[in-house]
């Protein structure tokens, strides 16, 4: 009875070992196989994430080369010199809005300026101004007209503000082009008008100040018939005065032969 009974636990323990190694292996096969499995849909996922990511930035330097473009058109439809003038009117503009807090403070500008100016920008500023000679004397009509440009255009004040709102309301047609149908549709304003009219009077009259034309002297001897004459009567004067005073006295006073 005893040997049977060892008998069957010795059987039962063979069975259970069986089931457990059964079970393992089976373990083992299935973590096997997963990673099979599993392998081929992470790698479409890694693809399909980096086309997307591909996508994204395509599109992002689509957007931003548009841009480029769109602001390289712009510059191109800009004057040459427009950097140079918006600083410099950029510049004025800080200039009155200085010299308007320096007034209401009570102060002055110039002391202030100078105040705020270094000495080596002071001492480069002095060697510039040695070298630079702004009026060289009449070397040519285009030469003398190129420098009144220069003057007129230091002393004009633009209007930034209506200029920015002026562009706004015009919006594509401020930068007309040969398809434009907006040209010489500007109205100049009332202020504009005045401004030009009173730069165009102090002008005619410093040109009166400056005339070359000489006053009419009464006092002097009438030898001459008209303008032409008088001008012809002076060059003979200056080069053969000195030969005929004589013969020219003796007129005068009836002696002559």
């Amino acid at each position: 009875m005893t040997e049977n009974w060892e008998y069957v636990l010795v059987a039962t323990l063979r069975t259970l070992r069986k089931t457990m190694a059964s079970r393992s292996e089976d373990k083992a096969a299935a973590t096997e196989e997963e990673p099979t499995e599993t392998l081929p849909s992470q790698k479409r996922e890694d693809r399909l994430r980096k086309f997307r990511e591909l996508h994204f930035k395509r599109n992002e330097a689509r957007k931003l080369n548009h841009q480029e473009v769109v602001e390289e058109d712009k510059r191109l439809k800009l004057p040459a010199n427009w950097e140079a003038k918006k600083s410099r009117l950029e510049w004025e503009l800080a200039k009155d809005e200085k010299k308007k807090e320096c007034a209401a403070r009570g102060e002055d500008y110039n002391m202030v300026k100078l105040l705020e100016i270094t000495a080596d920008e002071a001492e480069r500023w002095e060697r510039k101004k040695k070298k630079k000679n702004p009026d060289t004397g009449f070397a040519g009509y285009a030469e003398a007209q190129f420098r009144q440009y220069q003057r007129l255009t230091k002393q004009i004040r633009p209007d930034l503000q209506g200029y920015e709102k002026q562009r706004e309301e015009s919006g594509e047609d401020f930068y007309p082009t040969s398809n434009s149908l907006s040209y010489g549709t500007h109205v100049p304003t009332q202020d504009g008008i005045d401004r030009m009219v009173e730069d165009v009077e102090k002008q005619i009259e410093k040109r009166a100040k400056y005339s070359r034309r000489r006053a009419y002297n009464d006092d002097a001897d009438i030898d001459y018939i008209n303008e032409r004459n008088a001008k012809f009567n002076k060059k003979a004067e200056r080069f053969y005065g000195k030969y005929t005073a004589e013969i020219k006295q003796n007129l005068e006073r009836g002696t002559a032969v």
